[in-house]
């Protein structure tokens, strides 16, 4: 029998194991939506909340600095957005997370709230944007391909 759940946005059956390049699954792999089960930090699953948390875009994690100063680039993170409890969080890819559907986030978001980037501001989570598009194709497709525009 299969370890698993079943998504509460797209009712799809999602499969948990130590192949996806993540520890802790909260999220879909079709629609990337996720609970709000982890309070403090990932995969604690202590949050009393559970309420259904929209991907609302894409940041990097943040990965210090090289020994010159300059920013190290990280991997490329979801951002999520509790529709319950109004909570922000980020969430790591997946390995068999839709890069599809990763793309569609990230042009979703270039559209979000003046409001809703305030709060990200506030909470130090960098939304990424348009010049970002070619380091994102770059961790989802590789050096040579690029999504749709």
């Amino acid at each position: 029998m299969q370890k698993g759940f079943n998504c509460s946005h797209c009712q799809k059956f999602v499969v948990v194991d130590s192949f996806i390049g993540t520890h802790f699954r909260n999220h879909c792999p079709f629609c990337l939506w996720s609970s709000h089960v982890d309070f403090k930090k990932s995969g604690d699953r202590s949050s009393q909340c559970h309420g259904d948390m929209e991907p609302i875009g894409l940041t990097f994690k943040q990965e210090g600095y090289d020994k010159y100063g300059k920013k190290k680039q990280g991997e490329l993170m979801l951002i999520h957005h509790c529709l319950y409890c109004d909570e922000l969080s980020i969430n790591r890819i997946a390995g068999d997370d839709s890069p599809t559907i990763i793309t569609k986030v990230f042009k979703d978001s270039l559209n979000l709230t003046r409001e809703l980037k305030d709060r990200l501001k506030q909470e130090k989570i960098d939304l990424l944007t348009k010049k970002d598009k070619k380091e994102i194709d770059i961790q989802l497709f590789g050096k040579n391909k690029q999504s749709t525009p």
